[in-house]
């Protein structure tokens, strides 16, 4: 089987790379690099079942050439940052919305049998129901990210259902790990390094989230699609993250204990409430109940996910 990896250079997605790899598929990387890196899949770059890719797919000719022979497509390329919403919709529309029309036009006119897309706990916006199950609405994303996540699933519904392949959509939570190079871990350490003495934290440090460890995310992708093919059903949408969740405070407080450190915490007070910015989703929990029936769970919770990713990312 050949498998398609958009952003396969990134974060989530060279972590994939490498469980397919290891796996023994035949593994294609289309990344422009704008957020990945050569280096998180540089151990695979000679391997005769390895191919790379530098492109953008804001190019469709590009797009069309990167899933010719292709019998799935991992679509994780995107810009990562919620917080460019107010500044850049237009950036945030081409980098989630533009690209995935594009991909969606090759694949209807491909082999590609089966579509995997990561999407986003930022579409349910601010849920009055929590934890969040797959079902809740009106969705009503409060970001232009959410927003773009949200059209592309959408898309992604109406391509897979008309042109007849397979769809399945991972409505991810705060996805932490080592090769992360944006998020909060990584910004208090950053900060840390620079100022060991105060740590600025945005919002009012009372934001609680679920976070997940980025190998708990690859494993639960790769097992509930094996479960979703053999569902047989054209499209079909799973949130995956823990069943606990961790404030900012409790990760500025642990990645200070991790560096060793006792720095006054220095909050900025925030935006709507406390937020750490205009669109930030204060409190964030997804309902996990239909992925763990598939058989997978998270092996760490959110509070063991931010502890090893601080430990990996000071490591690195």
């Amino acid at each position: 089987m050949k498998v398609l990896v958009t952003g396969g250079a990134g974060f989530i997605g060279s972590h994939l790379v490498d469980a397919l790899m290891e796996r023994g598929y035949r593994v294609r990387v289309l990344d422009d690099l704008s957020a990945g890196s050569l280096k998180n899949i540089e151990q695979w770059l000679d391997n005769s079942r390895f191919e790379f890719i530098k492109g953008d797919m804001r190019d469709p000719n590009i797009v069309k050439e990167a899933v010719e022979d292709v019998d799935i497509v991992y679509h994780l390329a995107a810009n990562p940052e919620v917080r460019i919403s107010a500044q850049s919709p237009e950036l945030l529309y081409e980098t989630n919305v533009l690209i995935t029309y594009n991909l969606l036009q090759a694949i209807k006119d491909s082999n590609v049998k089966y579509l995997i897309f990561t999407s986003s706990s930022t579409v349910y916006g601010d849920a009055k129901v929590i934890p969040t199950p797959e079902d809740y609405g009106p969705l009503e994303p409060i970001s232009v990210y959410g927003g773009a996540k949200l059209a592309a699933e959408a898309l992604i519904s109406g391509y897979a259902h008309i042109f007849e392949f397979h769809a399945v959509v991972f409505r991810l939570a705060n996805i932490i790990g080592a090769r992360a190079n944006h998020g909060v871990i990584y910004d208090f350490i950053n900060k840390l390094k620079k100022n060991p003495e105060v740590l600025e934290i945005l919002g009012d440090g009372t934001q609680r989230k679920s976070y997940l460890h980025v190998s708990d995310t690859v494993e639960g992708m790769l097992h509930i699609f094996e479960y979703f093919k053999k569902e047989g059903k054209i499209y079909d949408v799973y949130n995956l993250g823990n069943e606990d969740w961790i404030t900012v405070k409790e990760i500025a407080e642990i990645v200070s204990e991790e560096m060793g450190l006792n720095p006054e915490f220095r909050f900025t007070g925030g935006v709507d409430g406390g937020r750490g910015w205009k669109g930030d989703v204060k409190f964030m929990l997804l309902d996990i109940t239909k992925a763990k029936s598939t058989g997978w769970k998270p092996k760490m919770n959110s509070y063991e996910a931010v502890r090893r990713t601080v430990r990996e990312l000071l490591k690195a």
